[in-house]
């Protein structure tokens, strides 16, 4: 190779290596300056996310809360949070938190609404002592209790199970262990409950006292309320309602949307007796009146009775686009009438709420076997109530229980459904 060949081939390499030098240091460069973006980036996000979290967890304090955070310093940046109420007749609530850090902004979104109670499977206060969840009993949907949860077997439960007191089976033996004063003995169960959604104790979920009384309100402001009468039979007709004040009186049949608009029907101070096929939104409710004169003190009205199926015109588990749903809110119980309608089975689309009592079902020791309580919906009540009596035969009085939750009542509940008191999130957006 000449000397000139080989100048032009030492210079080529020269330019190839400064070429490929630039490009290594400005693809260093870009690394870096990446990095130092990708920090910011996510150092701002941090911070509107840890804001939105700060502002979630005030309201889950105070549901009240409506005051905001200013200006909070925070890892080297700043939060502001503010609360908006969307919707004040749903109290539908949004959380903006915007985080900031170096001159760059970042924005979260949380949209709240009311937690209701239709979004328990089972809900009670107390589990009656001696009423046991025992084997084939199967619960979908979320469960809670203020009480110990009394199981015995295998029952089953397939959604989130929570307690405020824990567990308490009946089958199992005492175990002893050391010698003289210092002798324990521990209780050992032999009962095995399956909890495929999980289980938490020392979960505390009070019922509101308010609860049947601010339905009794939207009644009275956009729905319809019946007062002055001690008894009032409701049917629902598909879209069509009837309703009269003794059982041989002629009904009175209206438009459901006419009679209540936004779908809350109401009975002060009476006992409501319930049946029909729904068609829409609705909730309906019974409030108790106490009366005292001199010693004695009497209660009446209060209590909702089924006395025949009360059903959805569209059945959800077959078409998931229903739109029918329906909520029973009493101050005292709702019960199954023991009457001839229900002596074979008895259907109920429905999410049930009892104030001071529970669902159950009338005579449950006298009457004879009935057959099936078909359940589609939920019940949270104040004391669980017995349906039926069982020997080693089977069923000896009263029904079966044959629960199944409605998954819609996970985001959605009937109008005006009782509030558990806190808010749950419905959307978080970043």
């Amino acid at each position: 190779m000449g000397g000139k060949a080989l100048l032009l081939v030492v210079m080529g390499f020269s330019l190839i290596m400064m070429v490929t030098d630039k490009n290594m240091n400005f693809s260093s460069t870009r690394t870096v300056d990446n990095m130092a973006n990708y920090y910011l980036d996510m150092n701002v996000h941090n911070l509107a996310v840890s804001g939105a979290n700060m502002g979630a967890n005030q309201i889950f304090l105070d549901p009240a809360w409506t005051a905001g955070l200013h200006d909070i310093p925070f890892d080297n940046g700043t939060i502001d949070v503010s609360v908006d109420i969307l919707d004040a007749a749903k109290n539908i609530r949004r959380i903006t938190s915007i985080g900031t850090y170096k001159d760059i902004s970042d924005t979260v979104l949380v949209t709240l609404q009311p937690s209701k109670f239709s979004k328990f499977a089972y809900y009670s206060v107390s589990e009656g002592g001696t009423i046991y969840w025992t084997t084939g009993d199967t619960v979908w949907g979320p469960i809670h209790t203020q009480d110990y949860l009394n199981v015995s077997g295998t029952p089953v439960f397939m959604g989130k199970t929570t307690t405020k007191l824990g567990l308490k089976s009946e089958n199992g033996y005492w175990q002893y262990s050391g010698y003289g004063w210092h002798r324990t003995k521990v209780w050992v169960s032999t009962d095995t409950p399956q909890f495929v959604g999980g289980f938490e104790s020392g979960v505390d979920k009070p019922l509101p006292s308010a609860s049947v009384t601010n339905v009794q309100a939207d009644a009275l402001s956009g729905g319809y309320n019946f007062t002055g009468h001690d008894t009032v039979y409701v049917t629902f007709k598909d879209d069509s309602i009837s309703y009269k004040y003794s059982y041989n009186s002629t009904p009175t049949t209206v438009m459901g949307s006419s009679l209540a608009p936004n779908g809350v029907i109401f009975a002060t101070g009476a006992t409501l007796r319930l049946q029909g096929t729904v068609r829409g939104r609705y909730t309906v409710g019974a409030s108790s009146v106490t009366t005292t004169s001199g010693w004695h003190t009497t209660t009446t009205g209060g209590n909702v009775y089924l006395d025949n199926d009360i059903v959805y015109k569209t059945d959800p588990q077959t078409n998931p686009n229903s739109t029918d749903m329906l909520g029973i809110v009493s101050q005292q119980n709702v019960l199954i009438t023991n009457n001839t309608a229900n002596n074979s089975d008895i259907n109920i689309d429905a999410s049930i709420f009892c104030q001071d009592g529970g669902f159950g079902s009338e005579d449950y020791s006298t009457r004879p076997p009935s057959g099936n309580i078909n359940l589609l919906g939920g019940v949270q009540q104040n004391t669980r109530q017995a349906v039926g009596t069982f020997n080693s035969s089977g069923i000896s009085s009263g029904f079966n229980k044959l629960y199944k939750y409605d998954k819609r009542l996970l985001y959605s509940s009937p109008p005006s459904y009782p509030n558990t008191g806190s808010f749950e999130i419905v959307s978080w957006f970043e």
